[in-house]
């Protein structure tokens, strides 16, 4: 018999859980459907790896593992809720705190040196970066605004900044010698085993990983970021930046892109104050202080520098000199250069566009914006919308239309898998991807400290993409763009297979087009003004950004996507959305005890999950709870209950209560199962009697801080209290 896994993850999606999923089990047993959850959050995560120095009540199973093994059978049915793609500063902190909550865990290693050291190192880069995700994604991705959703944004449209077509916002992108440009790709004719080996300048053969199993049909590609042409560009932007008048912004990845984007970071950091690295940088390094990490941990190191006074005064004046940084938090002096993991591209670009094209600049106003995305491969999409906007004006969520995504994901495909395939070049010399049989399959040119890099997309998952942009085509009727470049190495391999297998499925009606991401985005914002939708077929890395882009100009948000993975053995991941603002809202929580994090995606994931289960299972009774929760849904939509935007209005708490109270009286009400609809009666009749008095339980705790007694490991009996602050429902629950 399938069961529900539901995930706990962290920050703000867990902070709801809380309060979410004690509802979720009670209807769920009531209805004889079976729910579990498994703890995937990064505490949990880092614990799993360290069973040996744990006490027996410590020690966690690694169910990361355990549900990527379920993830590839027919019965699967795993709701997958945002979790923290860890940065370096981020596990080094988790650490931190688990240490001092008792936990017997190794400092991080930043230059391992010994056997240990080195094995401890594997561990926690086990767990850094994206390393759930591509764990779970044994399928592709099917992500669209489901219909209660659309129809409210367009009758509740949310606010959007004005464009003016004077605005000097751009996107900064290099033109040669970055990741795209430098691509090479190869289809692999027959399964084999590959090395990647570096060859020194004196002919010295380093092996940077062995065993690369690669499948018949496999596309392996190969590229390198020259960190000398990388250095240059930077130079010449933050030179722009401030020849402009505008706020200089990087946007990158670091946490999904865990191993070259922090590296990346770190060069455009130094490039910003040269002459702090060129005077002080060895002294930063030996103190263990890097600027992969970011300005603000080196900043919080130099206590423990002899002369840090000194290099605190050059940072400020370097700082003072260059062009005004774009701000994560100008009343905290946090910059764009801080925290690698604070501005993601995804989530940053977007949020950037619906603010007319403007990010926060030291002085805490609005301005015009230079947005650095070094690597060329996706940059153009964001460009095409900011020159859309600026000819045009902002977008009108009450009149423009969709863009839902087919993404290509499944086996960790594309730059998603590259992490234990990224170095950086340690000499002189060439990288080389290397057959079984010594034949040479794609080779680079290295300089010490440039960045490459390799990946792989198997046959299977594309074929399966393929089938799912023709299966999403057919049952919506919009067309569809594959979003590949012909000139880019990789993306000509893909298209060549697109060609070959889209033949295989009835085409008859259907209008699926290929075109580069840029020319695709200017179509379907075309298209999107016209209150048109049309279908982006993408991969891994465009899925991210575009399930991001255009939800935020379309809803406001991205948490609000129904998203779905059908997995390639049968069973059913859901997402419940990005957790770009998870931070921001424990924070406003611990400060004020008032959490803004929305659950609709995990609403949405709950019914399709619910609605999968009773196809597999043919179960009569989840295939009501999942209709009768849409259902309710759509009236907690129409009534407005999303948590408000400021004390005194219901938060994530007092949206958990009316889904709650709406779903009870849907249950009451449907006539498909009598015995169902009077076990839920009593409960519907005591919430809605009740109504005035939860909500005053639920709102009076606001405005005072909370105590969860900690950031990536809160205590459970606190934050349950926390999350479940009306006893009044709490009590009417526990009838069930």
């Amino acid at each position: 018999m399938a069961k529900i896994i539901y995930t706990h993850t962290d920050e703000a999606p867990m902070l709801a859980t809380y309060s979410f999923l004690p509802i979720i089990a009670a209807y769920a047993k009531t209805a004889g459907v079976e729910v579990e959850t498994r703890d995937i959050s990064l505490a949990g995560r880092i614990i799993s790896q360290f069973p040996e120095r744990m006490s027996p009540e410590q020690r966690l199973d690694d169910a990361l593992a355990e549900l990527g093994a379920l993830a590839t059978t027919p019965e699967a049915n795993i709701i997958k809720l945002p979790n923290v793609s860890a940065s370096t500063p981020q596990l080094k902190a988790a650490i931190t705190e688990l240490q001092a909550k008792g936990y017997d865990l190794p400092d991080y290693p930043e230059n391992p040196q010994s056997d240990e050291d080195k094995a401890t190192r594997a561990k926690y880069d086990k767990v850094k970066g994206s390393a759930v995700n591509p764990v779970l994604r044994e399928g592709n991705s099917d992500r669209r605004a489901p219909a209660a959703v659309k129809n409210y944004a367009k009758s509740h449209p949310h606010s959007m900044g004005a464009w003016s077509p004077d605005s000097r916002t751009n996107v900064a992108t290099m033109d040669a010698d970055d990741f795209r440009h430098n691509e090479k790709s190869v289809v692999l004719g027959a399964d084999d085993t590959l090395r990647i080996e570096h060859t020194a300048a004196d002919g010295t053969v380093t092996v940077l990983k062995d065993e690369l199993k690669v499948l018949a049909g496999e596309v392996v590609d190969s590229t390198v970021m020259r960190v000398g042409a990388l250095e240059e560009f930077l130079t010449t932007q933050i030179e722009r930046a401030k020849a402009d008048d505008v706020l200089f912004s990087v946007h990158l990845k670091a946490t999904m892109m865990k191993v070259s984007d922090p590296i990346i970071f770190g060069h455009v950091v130094k490039a910003f104050l040269p002459q702090v690295f060129e005077q002080y940088g060895e002294q930063l390094a030996a103190a263990g202080l890097s600027a992969n990490d970011g300005l603000g941990a080196i900043l919080s190191g130099l206590d423990r520098v002899a002369n840090g006074a000194d290099i605190r005064r050059a940072i400020e004046q370097g700082l003072a000199e260059g062009p005004a940084l774009a701000m994560v938090d100008s009343d905290k002096g946090i910059t764009n250069l801080h925290v690698p993991s604070d501005v993601i591209v995804d989530a940053s670009m977007p949020a950037m566009i619906r603010t007319s094209g403007h990010m926060w600049g030291p002085d805490g106003a609005e301005a015009d914006t230079l947005a650095v995305i070094p690597d060329s491969s996706y940059a153009g999409v964001y460009q095409a919308v900011i020159d859309d906007c600026r000819a045009h004006g902002a977008f009108d969520p009450a009149t423009m239309g969709s863009v839902p995504n087919v993404g290509l994901m499944a086996k960790a495909a594309e730059e998603y898998g590259s992490h234990d395939k990224t170095f950086e070049a340690p000499a002189d010399g060439t990288i080389a991807v290397v057959a079984s049989n010594g034949d040479e399959l794609l080779s680079h040119q290295v300089e010490r400290g440039d960045i490459w890099r390799a990946c792989q997309t198997k046959d299977l998952p594309i074929q399966d993409w393929v089938k799912l942009a023709v299966t999403r085509a057919r049952a919506s009727g919009a067309p569809a763009i594959f979003w590949l470049d012909e000139t880019r190495a990789h993306d000509a391999n893909l298209i060549a297979k697109v060609k070959a297998y889209l033949p295989q499925h009835d085409l008859d009606g259907l209008d699926i087009t290929i075109a580069n991401p840029t020319d695709a985005c200017a179509t379907s914002i075309e298209r999107i003004r016209r209150g048109e939708d049309t279908i982006s077929v993408t991969g891994n890395v465009l899925r991210d950004y575009n399930t991001d882009l255009f939800p935020i100009l379309e809803l406001g948000t991205s948490a609000k996507m129904l998203s779905v993975v059908p997995l390639m053995n049968g069973g059913g991941l859901f997402e419940t959305g990005a957790g770009g603002s998870a931070p921001k809202h424990v924070q406003q929580l611990v400060k004020e005890n008032y959490l803004r994090w929305d659950s609709l995606g995990e609403f949405f994931a709950l019914a399709a999950s619910l609605e999968h289960l009773a196809s597999y299972d043919d179960n009569a009774r989840a295939k009501i709870l999942g209709d009768t929760l849409d259902r309710a849904t759509e009236t907690f939509l129409n009534e407005d209950r999303s948590p408000g935007r400021k004390l005194g209005t219901i938060d994530n708490r007092g949206s958990h209560f009316y889904l709650a109270l709406y779903w009870a009286e849907e249950l009451a009400e449907q006539t498909e199962d009598a015995d169902l609809a009077t076990a839920f009666a009593a409960l519907a009749g005591s919430l809605r009697e009740n109504e005035t008095k939860i909500v005053a339980e639920l709102n009076a705790v606001q405005g005072q801080p909370a105590d969860i007694g900690g950031y990536y490991e809160p205590d459970i009996t606190l934050v349950s209290k926390v999350m479940r602050p009306s006893n009044t429902f709490n009590e009417a629950l526990a009838t069930l």
